[in-house]
Order: C-alpha cells, then structure tokens, then sequence
C-alpha cells in the first residue's frame, strides 16, 4: 500500500481513483525481461530500423545494399553496381568490388560475411581500416535487409571461387559453400520482402517497388561519385526498362541537371574540391533565373536537408568572398551596406559534398551534420577558390555582383511590402482582410481554412461551413506565379497578402510557424482545369516562399466531387469517373438517370459543398506532402517556370496519361 502522509489532496484522489483499481496480479521479476536474440529485434520493431514498413521502407532495404555497394566505390574498389527489380518481386544488387570477407570470424568462428549478415552493428565501418570513408555508420543495414526479407540469396566472388549463402527471415538455411569459379569479384545480393499475407506474419504493407522512385535516388548517387556507373533494370511487366547513370562530370552535372529548365548567367559551374586532412570537399554552383536558392548538401551521399556545419561554411565562404570582391573593385561603395547571405544565394543552385571519416549527425535520421571542424574546412576551402574564381573571371564576377545586387533592392522593398502584410495583435484584428469570414475558435490546432476560388463558391462556403472552427477566404481569380516573380512583387499581389496575412506567420525571412493561426490549410478549388491551376498556383506560393506548411503536414488539396447523379430524388456524388461509372451501372444505364458535371464550386448549394466536401465526418482530403526536394523544384521550374520547350516536351511525354481532359 502507497504511504499517504506526505502526499498532496490531488495525488491522494489519484491514488483512490487509479491505484485501487485492480492490480496486474502476475509478478514483475526478473522472468519477465525479455532479451531478443539475433535479428529479432529488427522483426519485433521493424520501423526503428527503417522508418516505416510501408513503401518508404520497402525502398529503405535497397538504399541499404546499394549503400554498401557505394561504399566499396569510396574505398576505390567498385566502379560499376547493377540494381535489378525482378519478375518475382525480389530484388538483386550485385557490384564489382572486393566482395564480402569470407574467413572466419576471429571471435563468432562463423564465415564473416554470415556475421555481417545475421549480427548487429557487425560490418567494416567501425575502424580497422576497411573504410575511410561510409554513408553507413552504424552496421545495421545488410543485417536488417535479411531479417525484413522473406528469403535472401548472397553470392560472393572472390580468390576465384563463387561462395553462396541463403537465408530465411534472417535465420541460415546452410552454410556457406562454393558454387563454382570466376575470374570477377564482388557481391550479389538478392532479397525477397517480407510482404503481409492473408496468413502470414509478414513486415511490408506493399512489395511493390516504384521504378521513379528508385531511378531518382540512383541518379543521384551517380551524380555525387564521379565516374561510378549505376545500371537499373525492371524486369517486372510487360516492358524491361533500364537506366544507366555515369556522371564522368559529378556534381558539376548535377548543378546543370537541377538548372536545365531555367536559363544560367553562366554557362558552365563553378567547381570547387579539396582535401584537408582525410575530409575531402566537392562544391559545384551556378546561378540561374530564378528568384530562390536551391542549395543541396551531402555527407558520405547522404543527403542532409536540414544543413550543418557544411552548410553554414559554404554560406560564410560565400557572403565574405562576394562582399570583398565588390569591395576590392569598388562596386560596393564606402557608405554601401554589405550584401546578405539572402542577397547572394538568390537565385544559386549548388552541391555542397563533404566526405569524413567519422561524420556526428545531431540526429538519428542523419539530417544535420554537427561536426564543427567541418565548418572550418568548408569555409576556408571554398573561400580561397572561390576568390581566385572571381580574379580570374572577371565577366562572370561582374554578372554575379549585378545579380546580387538587383536583389538586394528587391529584398529592401519586400521588407516594406512585408511590413503591410504582418499579422497584428488580437486587439488589432481589424487588420484581418476584410473578405475573410474567420471562424470563433481562438486554438490554432482546433481551427481551419478554406482557400475558395471566386466569389460565388466563397459565398457557398461561408453559409455552409461550421463557423466554430472553419475560416473562409475567398480568391478573386489566379493568383500570381510566383516561380516568374521576384518577392517585392510577389508581397503586392492582393490575394497573396490576404492569405499571408490571414495565416498570422510572416513570409520569407519573418516566417515562423509557431504563429501560424489554422492548423490545416485547405485549398479547395474546382475539379476544372481552372481549379487545378488556381490550385497548383497557391502550392507554388507554399513550396518557394512557406515551405515548412507543406513539410510539417498543414497544406491540403480539398476533392470536391466531379459529378451529382439524380435518380428518383435521389442524390449521389461521384469524386472520379471510375466512381460514376459503378453509380450508373448499379442504377441502370437504361433508366437514364441525371447526371451534372461539376465544373466549379459555385454551382453547388451551400448544404452540397458541407456534405460533399467541408463536412470532417464525410469529405475526403490530400494532405500535400514533399517526398523529395529535388524532383519537387524540377517539377515546380518545369510546369511554373519561364521555358516552354521543356514544359511541352513533358506534356507530349505524359498525355497518355490524362484519363479525363476537360477542354
């Protein structure tokens, strides 16, 4: 029994209120710790490992294999890795390196790559000399590739001989013993997923690899190791497709990859290397057309969206360089204020790759790198060569300051635009715009808004919302693209300053999500070709000038219905043709029911919209999200951007796949 003396009134009322309930009568000893053996723990809590066992994970386990691979090719012994996605959903990726060690271990007395494969944190990357350098750290990834698959096949080629192994859910089916000769070495992994079944005790949700997923990550890899080639294969349908990516540039090409839908200053990039001590440093740059910076950071391949100390000597490295070169030649005056961070990176596109040998990252999804002395290199590296770049080419330097300087003045206007559109105090909340019909809930996380194209399905909306917690703001037409404007202008257009000012957190350097005032932001358009681009006009505004919207989960794409089918009094809604389609059979084409294409929001009644599309008990959202930064600024400079050829070679390549076009 708990001693009560020293309690408070409160804890006592808990203690009678939960303590005296019925207590768990089975005893809590020492026959209750559980210890999981070998690769249970990676079945028993698969998402530790990989994240998710969904199709985020299911990829998770070829990044793993390809990484190792990739890792022989920093060590200086693989030049060439075949992924290939097989007919019967598994998986094989064979490489040209040194091959697994196949020894015995000195301590398991087991084939070291059996360990490699069935121990934990067993692997080469922990010192003793096989790696300098490895994007994996923590000797985890080919041991859970096996415990997530239903079956794995090894085949090691080395001094000769072809040494074969097999696995089930990670557990040895034989030993490992030779299959034949060859003259090549290398591994070859090939996995089976783990895929739930009707009776079955599977991981993944899916097995179904996506081919453009896969291709993007792979290019990528090609990109960051020069003169590596990567072959892809997909076996699988009717059609085998294959993919080679041999970069002989590395991530010169990658920054004329990322610029090839925008026009350059410059035609080729500025590249940067070196090495300081066993860090090594690889920086390519080029500026574009553009309005926003599209710098991308990688250390030991691994990409690191949140930056690091990579990333803040690249910015020092820069800032200083330009601002003194424009000194030295008297483009900056004496009474001249020196150019930001934001001045200069407007408008660059970069790769900023650092390779260590013992990289800290500040978490366990490796998104910020936190060795300081990086920070050191980096600047000093990239600050000489950057200088001697500027001497030696001085057009170049001279087009850099003009763009540097262009928006600087742009940016001193958008801090007065930006002035005009600050969210103020709940006493002030006149300052709203006045055709926001706001909702009575002050708790943001209670709280949403309807962002409604036109003034007669913003007048639908506001009768048929819940005023409690649902917020209206009415668009007049298209808002501005702002993917061809810079930001001064971009703070003037109307309709954007109404939503910016309604949402309460600030634009572009002033952002700050905390002051965000609606948790869910819904753009709710027509399902017309209208709708969509008014649609993918306000996520091109999110994505350039709010991105954290998008990336924390705020940003929505409401799915209003396309169609209403009458019959009999009665009324049903379809949200896709394919929905129509069983509607009409299930009634009866022959009775000929009526059916009204939806063509905006406006024809439909305020109690339609609430029980189609604004009701949380029965519509139906896309919450937008951003899986890969680097397609998504392709896509965006692709389909918003100033070139048209690009912009009609992807509609011509991708026509075939519109199912419903609506002219």
């Amino acid at each position: 029994m708990e001693n009560r003396e020293n309690m408070t009134p409160e804890e006592r009322m808990n203690v009678q209120a939960l303590g005296e309930q019925e207590k768990v009568t089975e005893a809590y000893d020492e026959n209750q710790i559980q210890v999981l053996e070998g690769l249970e723990a990676v079945r028993k809590r698969p998402g530790m490992y990989i994240g998710s066992t969904d199709e985020r994970g299911l990829h998770h386990l070829v990044y793993e294999i390809v990484d190792n691979a990739v890792d022989e090719a920093l060590a200086g012994y693989c030049t060439e890795i075949v992924i290939t996605l097989h007919a019967d959903g598994s998986c094989s990726v064979q490489d040209n390196g040194r091959g697994f060690p196949v020894g015995l271990h000195p301590k398991l007395g087991r084939p070291a790559v059996e360990v490699c494969l069935t121990v934990l944190h067993a692997g080469g990357k922990f010192g003793g000399g096989g790696y300098k350098v490895s994007g994996g750290l923590h000797g985890v990834g080919a041991s859970v590739v096996n415990a997530l698959s239903r079956h794995l096949q090894v085949n090691v080629y080395q001094d000769g001989k072809i040494y074969q192994q097999e696995y089930e859910r990670g557990k040895v089916r034989y030993d490992l013993k030779i299959i034949g000769e060859t003259e090549r070495t290398g591994t070859t992994i090939r996995f089976w997923p783990d895929v739930k079944g009707e009776d079955d005790e599977g991981i993944f949700e899916t097995g179904n690899f996506q081919f453009d997923v896969l291709k993007t990550r792979f290019r990528e890899m090609a990109f960051l190791n020069r003169g590596i080639r990567i072959v892809f294969n997909d076996e699988r349908g009717e059609e085998r497709k294959e993919r080679t990516f041999y970069y002989e540039g590395g991530i010169s090409e990658f920054v004329k990859y990322l610029n090839k839908n925008k026009e350059v200053l410059f035609p080729e990039p500025i590249y940067i290397s070196g090495m300081v001590g066993t860090t090594s440093v690889e920086v390519a740059m080029q500026y574009n057309d553009s309005y926003s910076e599209n710098i991308f950071t990688f250390v030991n391949n691994i990409h690191t969206p949140d930056g690091g100390t990579h990333m803040a000597g690249f910015s020092m490295a820069i800032t200083r360089v330009v601002n003194d070169y424009g000194r030295r030649h008297n483009v900056l005056k004496a009474n001249d204020a020196n150019l930001t961070g934001d001045d200069i990176r407007e408008g660059l596109a970069a790769i900023v790759s650092v390779k260590l040998e013992d990289p800290q990252f500040e978490s366990q999804t490796k998104s910020k790198l936190g060795n300081s002395e990086v920070r050191t290199i980096v600047n000093s590296l990239v600050g000489k060569q950057l200088s001697d770049y500027l001497e030696e080419n001085p057009q170049h330097a001279k087009l850099i300051l003009d763009r540097c300087l262009a928006a600087s003045r742009a940016r001193e206007a958008a801090r007065k635009a930006r002035e005009l559109t600050r969210r103020k105090t709940v006493l002030e909340s006149g300052s709203l715009p006045g055709k926001l019909a706001d909702c009575s809930e002050r708790d943001p996380r209670k709280c949403e808004i309807f962002l409604v194209e036109g003034d007669s399905a913003g007048g639908s909306a506001k009768m048929g919302r819940d005023r409690h917690f649902q917020a209206i703001l009415p668009l007049r037409g298209k808002i501005l693209n702002v993917e061809k404007t810079r930001l001064d202008r971009v703070l003037a257009n109307e309709e954007i300053k109404a939503m910016i000012t309604a949402f309460g957190c600030g634009v572009g350097e002033d952002f700050d999500i905390s002051k965000l005032r609606y948790d869910r932001i819904v753009c709710m358009t027509g399902a017309d070709v209208d709708g969509s681009h008014i649609r993918i006009l306000m996520l091109t505004f999110f994505y350039r000038y709010m991105r954290p919207l998008i990336e924390q989960g705020h940003v929505y794409a409401a799915q209003p219905p396309l169609y209403k089918v009458t019959y009999q009094k009665q009324e049903r809604y379809c949200y896709s043709d394919a929905e129509l389609d069983r509607i009409m059979t299930e009634i009866g084409r022959e009775k000929k029911p009526e059916v009204q294409r939806y063509k905006g929001l406006g024809e439909m009644s305020a109690e339609q919209l609430w029980n189609t599309t604004m009701d949380p008990e029965k519509r139906t959202m896309l919450r937008v999200s951003v899986e890969d930064a680097i397609a998504a600024d392709e896509i965006m400079s692709l389909l918003m951007g100033e070139k048209v050829e690009p912009r009609r070679e992807f509609i011509e390549q991708n026509s075939k796949l519109v199912a419903d076009l609506d002219v």
